[in-house]
């Protein structure tokens, strides 16, 4: 059974930094890509950032290009969402998924299952 824990999440003021970790267990975690995704209230669930089972690859939501890094532990079967900069935006519930392939896909259909999530706020 697949499980998936995240954690970092708080309440923070904007131009803060928050780094959150998932980690995962029940599955390869070195063969997978993993993904972040957010869900602010009243909004669809958004792709964040993605990074291939080696870590080769890595893509980002513009939004968010060039303030948050992704990176993953294989040893540890986890993977980091460093957020920097922060902004009122990216107020969301975060949450990591691992992908059905090697590849850092930006969509949602490409990932399996979801984890309860960790909740981000940003106060201006």
């Amino acid at each position: 059974q697949v499980q998936l824990v995240e954690s970092g999440g708080g309440l923070v003021q904007a131009g803060d930094s928050l780094r959150l970790s998932c980690a995962a267990s029940g599955l390869t975690f070195s063969r997978s890509a993993m993904g972040w995704f957010r869900q602010a209230p009243g909004r669809e669930r958004e792709f964040v950032a993605a990074i291939s089972s080696g870590s080769i690859v890595t893509r980002y939501a513009d939004s968010v290009k060039g303030r948050f890094t992704i990176s993953r532990l294989n040893a540890r079967n986890t993977v980091y969402l460093q957020m920097n900069s922060l902004r009122p935006e990216d107020t969301a519930v975060y949450y990591c998924a691992p992908g059905r392939s090697t590849d850092a896909y930006r969509d949602e259909y490409e990932y399996d299952y979801w984890g309860q999530g960790t909740q981000v706020t940003v106060s201006s």
